[in-house]
């Protein structure tokens, strides 16, 4: 009996083996391989503020190709939006119902937020990588990951990430352009 519950506790041992570290990708392999992600869904919060408005809500952002749909719920049933993009046309369902497309949509997104949000590179900026379609600098980590990204006006700051689907994503990322700030807590990654 005792033998049997030895081979079993040195059983249980030896299953019990630590995964090896993910191995640090050279940047230039990271970046172009973050760019090349066509389609994932990452879920979490946001806080905004800027001179005129200030909000937070859930997050839900999906991403198919060149469509971006991002859906928006702000607590205790205070409002929301849900926004699709194409890269050419927006449109957006604001909490009423009332639906608005191409510049309408862009005005009501305004009014909605209190700015303009970088839509087009808000796709490459969620995954830690700079959108490749305008130049960027960049600073990494000791991980050979993206730590300060200016792009555009936009500063971007990725204080933390987290290892989903074997990749090093962004858990807590900060975004600023002069008086609007952007904080947002991505929990849940999806990739195919």
């Amino acid at each position: 009996m005792r033998v049997l519950l030895l081979c079993l506790a040195l059983l249980a041992l030896s299953a019990c083996q630590t995964l090896p570290p993910v191995q640090n990708t050279p940047w230039g392999e990271r970046r172009a391989a973050l760019q090349a992600i066509e389609k994932y869904e990452v879920s979490g919060q946001i806080a905004a503020s800027s001179p005129t408005e200030g909000f937070s809500a859930a997050l839900r952002w999906q991403q198919q190709g060149v469509v971006s749909d991002l859906l928006l719920r702000a607590p205790l049933g205070v409002g929301g939006a849900h926004l699709n993009f194409d890269g050419d046309i927006l449109r957006v369902t604001n909490s009423q119902g009332a639906q608005f497309e191409g510049a309408t949509a862009q005005a009501e997104l305004v009014r909605l937020l209190g700015f303009e949000p970088p839509l087009t590179s808000l796709r490459y900026w969620l995954l830690g990588t700079p959108d490749p379609g305008s130049a960027a600098a960049e600073t990494l980590d000791s991980e050979q990951r993206l730590a300060q990204l200016q792009q555009g006006e936009w500063q971007v700051s990725y204080d933390e990430y987290q290892l989903s689907a074997g990749q090093w994503l962004p858990h807590h990322v900060e975004m600023h352009r002069g008086a609007v700030k952007l904080k947002l807590q991505l929990s849940h990654w999806q990739l195919p």
